[in-house]
């Protein structure tokens, strides 16, 4: 939800920690702050501004080998200074710094107050730091007086403790949000997000769920916050991170977003080397540790995924059909697990997820193993939950993607659904040559894509064009069909333009009495068999005056559409991911015209957590735009609110009560 950082060694803590929180900025935030202890007492620094404003801020005249500092978007209480991050205890002995929300909190707060505490924040963190206060005057060690303050806590989080007394040292904690342990030579580092490490070392270590860590400058131990837990054999043992310090910088781009496109086509060559095999006219994928007698058991694939995973899955879904010939299809990870799936022993399950750590999805890997379900990951982060979860499965080797609107995973998503469906059909009824023509298919790609970048100038334009439409169809049929979906995500997500995707033959039962002169329409047309069925759908279209944006590979004439944005011809079961680009081009220039902030769109989440409210399961996220609603929001002190809200969950999800709560709270 927000930026963690901490360092412990031989330099000068402020730097180090004042630039991880300027590498963890494009998350979103709304105060900063650091605490560091210098000549045996604490000095917390905080601002309600950015980070830049804590730099000025800081008092650098003398060096402090250990801090904290974080990065902070409000859920419990306004974003000011006082409710920033670190919090201490009132003798200001101890600082913590944590992400995710204590469900309890109100109880805490309240046995707090009732013990003669006086609380100077609206903070859920803030009771933390008084609780381990009181645990560290009984506990023997630090790391003892964390693990005790935690077994009363109910939530999700991920912390950093200081205490003066313990200057030697950092405690940290995981259970739900994540936290890294960065190994340098006679320092270590503390994180949220290895982008706030690669600067100083790669080797990381991913503390599991439900896991804590005493972390000195020349080692650390994890050890479970239940002491009856244990962790698995080995998983301490650092594992090297492939992202530079250079991913997370802009270079010459204006937006991550639009860096990020544009390094699809690298990125797609990263997840092809060594994974296409020429002489069996197959795919190697040796994460999936399957042999060919178990891939051939495999009687169903299906996708599961949030977003635009769940838009690639179903991209996926269509090439499994027809490379392998084995019913698949794609759902979002956030339905299967509410609904009670039926698990078959004889279906390959697929969860997808860039960040590896987004929580639907992880619980429905966690409920199909537990029904005995075979599930697979494709994430794009080593280390991540999922992946580990699963314990099998594909790295996307896309590389760091800083923008909340996914491109470049979603492509390499797409390329590892496609070497997934030609290793399936290799093994039944595809043909040598078949599975050559899809080599060689995606081998070329990568230099397609590159064409596609070159004819930016051109989309841009047509951006322009149409970017005062208020609404706009996107428009597909059978491999053009989650394209469009996908289109229509990205426009909504970045420029605010409403947009909604519809399968080109159910356009005449409904769709087409929205059609007229202020509503473009973006089609997307395949070289395919159906192309004649694609004309026919753009002349339905502007037969009713509608403007229509062509996106085709089929070489349609200028006249035929108001525009028409061409990409190279494919592979036709490949040519999804071609088409693909010029809508995350068009979205990005409309949001560009519109002024819109791309890379942090209002109100959405770059990953997710699970918070529990009076028992019951609801989304929270890490926010890239205005703060969410808490339970703090509608509990305890929103007690005017509370009746109408508790009617209301008689009768919905609790889920549901918390998005209406926050479209009451933040209209528009």
């Amino acid at each position: 939800m927000c930026g963690i950082v901490g360092y412990i060694g031989r330099r000068d803590a402020v730097p180090v920690l004042l630039e991880g929180l300027r590498s963890l900025e494009y998350r979103g935030y709304d105060s900063a702050g650091l605490a560091v202890i210098r000549r045996n007492r604490l000095q917390v620094t905080k601002t309600a501004g950015r980070v830049s404003d804590l730099r000025d801020r800081v008092d650098g005249r003398s060096r402090a080998p250990v801090g904290i500092g974080h990065t902070r978007w409000a859920t419990h209480g306004e974003p000011n200074e006082v409710n920033a991050h670190p919090h201490t205890d009132a003798e200001g002995r101890i600082a913590v710094v944590h992400n995710g929300i204590i469900e309890n909190a109100e109880q805490l707060r309240d046995a707090l107050t009732d013990r003669g505490v006086k609380l100077v924040s609206d903070t859920d963190t803030e009771a933390l730091a008084h609780m381990i206060a009181a645990e560290a005057e009984r506990a023997a060690s630090l790391e003892e007086a964390v693990r005790r303050a935690l077994r009363h806590v109910e939530g999700t989080y991920g912390l950093v403790v200081l205490d003066v007394r313990h200057p030697g040292e950092l405690v940290v904690a995981r259970n739900g949000s994540p936290i890294v342990v960065g190994v340098g030579e006679a320092e270590m580092f503390v994180a949220s997000d290895v982008a706030a490490l690669v600067r100083y070392t790669k080797q990381v270590v991913y503390l599991e769920d439900a896991e804590m860590a005493t972390v000195r400058a020349t080692d650390f131990r994890t050890l479970p916050i239940d002491e009856s837990g244990r962790r698995a054999a080995g998983s301490t043992v650092p594992t090297t991170v492939e992202a530079e310090a250079g991913d997370y910088e802009l270079g010459p781009y204006q937006d991550f977003m639009r860096k990020e496109i544009h390094e699809q086509p690298e990125a797609l060559r990263r997840a092809l080397r060594g994974r296409l095999d020429d002489r069996f006219a197959t795919a190697r994928l040796g994460g999936i540790d399957l042999d060919a007698r178990q891939l051939r058991s495999i009687r169903q694939v299906k996708f599961l995924g949030c977003g635009s995973a769940y838009y690639a899955g179903q991209m996926g879904a269509l090439l499994v059909e027809e490379l392998a010939r084995i019913p698949s299809d794609a759902e979002p990870a956030s339905e299967f697990r509410y609904r009670n799936p039926v698990v078959d022993p004889d279906t390959l399950y697929v969860a997808v997820s860039q960040s590896g750590e987004t929580l639907d999805t992880l619980m429905a890997v966690q409920e199909l193993k537990r029904k005995g379900g075979q599930v697979i990951g494709a994430v794009n982060v080593v280390g991540s939950a999922i992946g580990r979860e699963c314990g099998s499965g594909v790295f996307l080797h896309a590389g760091p993607e800083i923008a909340v609107a996914s491109t470049k995973a979603l492509t390499n998503m797409a390329a590892t659904f496609a070497m997934l469906a030609l290793l399936l059909g290799r093994v039944r009824d595809l043909s040598a040559a078949a599975g050559q023509r899809i080599v060689a298919g995606l081998r070329a790609l990568p230099g397609q894509m590159e064409e596609v970048l070159a004819a930016e100038p051109k989309i841009a334009e047509v951006a322009r064009r149409f970017a005062a439409a208020e609404h706009m169809f996107f428009i597909g049929r059978v491999r053009g069909w989650p394209v469009a979906r996908e289109g229509a995500q990205k426009l909504k997500e970045v420029s605010y333009v409403h947009a909604e995707a519809y399968q080109a033959a159910e356009l005449k039962h409904g769709p087409l009495a929205l059609i007229n002169s202020s509503m473009p329409s973006v089609v997307v047309v395949p070289a395919d068999e159906l192309l004649g069925k694609h004309v026919s759908t753009i002349e339905q279209i502007r037969a009713r005056g509608g403007p229509v944006i062509a996106v085709t590979s089929a070489g349609l004439p200028p006249s035929l559409a108001d525009a028409v944005i061409g990409v190279p011809r494919g592979e036709p079961e490949l040519e999804p991911l071609l088409l693909n680009i010029p809508l995350q081009l068009l979205a990005y220039h409309v949001a560009a015209t519109l002024g819109r902030d791309i890379d942090k769109p209002r109100n959405l989440a770059k990953s997710v957590t699970v918070e529990l409210v009076q028992g019951q399961q609801v989304r929270f996220g890490r926010a890239a735009g205005k703060r969410l609603l808490a339970p703090h929001d509608f509990a305890g002190r929103g007690a005017a609110r509370a009746p109408a809200l508790g009617e209301l969950a008689d009768h919905l999800q609790p889920a549901s009560v918390l998005v209406l709560a926050a479209c009451l709270a933040e209209p528009g």
